[in-house]
């Protein structure tokens, strides 16, 4: 597989026995409250999992990760250790989380999300015998360590797929993007967004917002993410997507603020699902990227005594990534959203990874 680009750091995490996050908002905000490892007593794989920026309960990002380690305590028997997200924490502080997690014998070791690819690869050449999985991880130097696997989407596909929900259901023949940091990996989102909904409409007019330029703070910031999205929809927009972390939250709230006719689109999870009731009329889709997929993949792997390594990336056609119906705004347009997918999976449509 090719390596995957990424740039800058997330936030920090800090370990926990067992953590959960608080004060997270949603209709079902079971993954924040709920604790699988306190339970889990399997003789199965013994996972160690590092949260991003946002941590579980985020309803998004994280809150897959959680689905793919449930899944795995459930059908694997497997025990677990998570990482609870903390704020200014330093480079070293991964590492110990990571160096603590190995030092209890846990395998597979997960961080959720890119910024553990650094203290990942720094801390799994000194233990030859633990398995690491990094999503959306990356080897700086393209010299994947042995025992890593650097788990990947094909972000720009699944975002292709609701940019063509977006255009066809646009009236206003103008929608947005807000991104929660300028990098890289979001501008991937971006790309397969702004992509999708030139196919439909080559005339249809994208703006562009993104919460931070560098500060990480813009994926756990659901205040910026209101502000951007409100900026849009003030300015003509009549559909928005996010890929913005927890920072969603406030893009479906600004959604909900706009009235009739304006609409969200959620991002890595099934965001329909968690969001209050006073917004689900306004969330129309949401991008699915498969984290559970890659993060129980990563576990069985290690139960089935065949590890994951090196890089492995989950597209379309490998139901990497993908769309959400809940709420059925897009079943009069699912036929056409099926047939863009169908043209990616062929190779007829490529879809660029830059905008």
């Amino acid at each position: 597989m090719s390596k995957i680009a990424v740039v800058a750091v997330v936030a920090s995490l800090a370990l926990t026995g067992c953590g959960k996050n608080d004060d997270k908002k949603g209709s079902d905000s079971s993954n924040a409250s709920e604790d699988v490892c306190k339970t889990a007593d399997g003789s199965g794989p013994k996972v160690g999992l590092a949260y991003d920026v946002g941590g579980r309960g985020d309803q998004s990002f994280n809150d897959s990760a959680y689905a793919g380690l449930k899944k795995a305590v459930e059908d694997l028997d497997a025990t677990c250790v998570e990482g609870e997200a903390t704020d200014g924490e330093a480079e070293s502080a991964r590492e110990t989380r990571l160096k603590d997690m190995a030092d209890q014998g846990l395998n597979p070791i997960i961080g959720v999300g890119f910024a553990y690819s650094d203290a990942v690869n720094a801390v799994a050449p000194n233990y030859p015998k633990i398995n690491f999985g990094v999503i959306d991880g990356f080897d700086p130097d393209d010299k994947p360590n042995a025992n890593v696997a650097y788990l990947g989407f094909a972000e720009n596909e699944g975002s292709y797929l609701v940019g063509v929900a977006a255009a066809l259901k646009s009236k206003a023949k103008n929608i947005g993007f807000v991104g929660g940091v300028h990098n890289d990996l979001i501008k991937k989102f971006e790309a397969g967004y702004v992509a999708g909904a030139k196919s439909v409409d080559p005339s249809i007019k994208v703006d562009v917002k993104y919460i931070e330029e560098s500060d990480l703070s813009g994926f756990g910031d659901p205040a910026g993410g209101k502000e951007a999205a409100t900026a849009l929809y003030d300015g003509g927009a009549d559909v928005v997507y996010h890929a913005a972390g927890a920072s969603g939250s406030g893009v479906f709230e600004a959604a909900a603020d706009a009235g009739d006719g304006k609409w969200a689109i959620g991002v890595d999870s099934d965001q329909f699902k968690t969001a209050p009731a006073s917004q689900q009329p306004h969330i129309l889709t949401s991008m699915l990227k498969r984290v559970d997929v890659a993060t129980f993949n990563m576990i069985k792997s290690i139960a089935d005594g065949s590890p994951l390594t090196s890089y492995q990336t989950y597209d379309l056609a490998h139901d990497g990534v993908g769309y959400s119906t809940s709420g059925g705004f897009v079943d009069d347009i699912k036929s056409q959203i099926d047939a863009a997918a169908d043209k990616i999976k062929s190779g007829e449509t490529k879809v660029p990874t830059k905008p």
